[in-house]
């Protein structure tokens, strides 16, 4: 029997989710892996925040219809991609690194390494590479053929969220409380801009003073950091190691230290504060859990069909519908 082609491309796209495996390139692209991390390096050599910049393309793309690299995609005369969702613009970096990469995989295994995968691989490599855990990533997936705004609009948190609105929206992808205390570990690393802290310093909810959760002395630094009328795009440390990836980031939350509103509510929120204290004391623990954390994050997917993009910005040609059918990437 002749199935037409349109009922092989509805079979194709009904059979679920592409599963992502370790070593996915380990016959098509066997240096993958390892292309991906030495590239890192080098950006890393030339800028230590490109690790935090790199690692965070993970969480803002994972959270917006999966990990899928539509956050890479540029805006076009159609589209209003995610790159000046309010979430990412000014905000989020390194884009660039991601092109590096890309360019250096493409030279080895051409059309093999989807641009999403990238990412989650170069997410785990920034934190080994900042003396934090190393694990084996799950790979597989595809990159996207579109980018939303108004999707990332819709879902990144602010800066000025709460314990509880955190842990509603991380629930919403499956992602427990201790998934949430652990993943916002990553602040371990980086840098965060005053624009997203000046509230708490001047007006914490609209009272016209601080936030009292706030160690005076800390207050005191952030104050001449990011004074009255100052320049929001200057920027701090989001914990007192900020090139290394530790549990000191938990052990200032517990001193009144942690830089974002968002950060320092996990341990003033009781059903998050446990988890916080743990951390601050045991680093192998928090470890763990962010490793389990960025796995099930990583899994994250929509389910839409999807292809390997040559260029991480844009989306490849348009295809017949009998090259549609042909592509492996939109068999799941």
């Amino acid at each position: 029997m002749i199935i037409p082609v349109f009922s092989l491309l509805f079979l194709y796209l009904i059979t679920g989710e592409a599963q992502l495996v370790p070593g996915f390139y380990a016959s098509t692209c066997p240096k993958a892996e390892s292309t991906v991390r030495e590239v890192l390096h080098k950006a890393m050599i030339n800028e230590t925040r490109s690790a935090a910049s790199v690692m965070r393309l993970q969480f803002h793309d994972c959270f917006v219809n999966g990990c899928d690299g539509s956050l890479l995609l540029d805006d076009t005369p159609t589209m209003l991609g995610e790159k000046l969702a309010l979430s990412n613009i000014n905000s989020l970096r390194s884009f660039e690194v991601i092109d590096e990469i890309k360019t250096a995989v493409e030279n080895i295994c051409p059309g093999v390494v989807s641009c999403a995968d990238i990412v989650v691989m170069a997410a785990r490599d920034a934190v080994a590479l900042s003396g934090g855990p190393d694990w084996e990533v799950r790979l597989g997936r595809k990159d996207s053929l579109t980018a939303s705004q108004e999707d990332s609009d819709a879902i990144m948190p602010s800066p000025r969220a709460n314990a509880s609105a955190l842990i509603d929206l991380f629930a919403k992808f499956n992602l427990s409380t201790e998934d949430l205390v652990a993943l916002s570990g990553s602040h371990s690393i980086g840098k965060g801009r005053c624009f997203s802290i000046t509230f708490r310093l001047y007006n914490q909810s609209g009272t016209g003073k601080p936030d009292p959760a706030i160690d005076p002395l800390y207050r005191m630094e952030l104050d001449k950091l990011c004074p009255v009328d100052g320049d929001e795009n200057v920027t701090g440390y989001l914990d007192a190691t900020p090139t290394l990836f530790d549990n000191q980031y938990f052990k200032d939350l517990v001193a009144g230290k942690g830089f974002l509103n968002s950060d320092e509510t996990l341990y003033t929120f009781e059903e998050t504060r446990e988890w916080v204290v743990k951390y601050s004391e045991d680093q192998g623990a928090f470890f763990d859990a962010f490793v389990k954390g960025m796995l099930k994050m990583g899994d994250l997917q929509s389910g839409l069909p999807g292809e390997v993009r040559t260029n991480c910005r844009v989306v490849n040609g348009p295809k017949t519908p009998m090259e549609l059918v042909s592509d492996p990437w939109l068999a799941f």
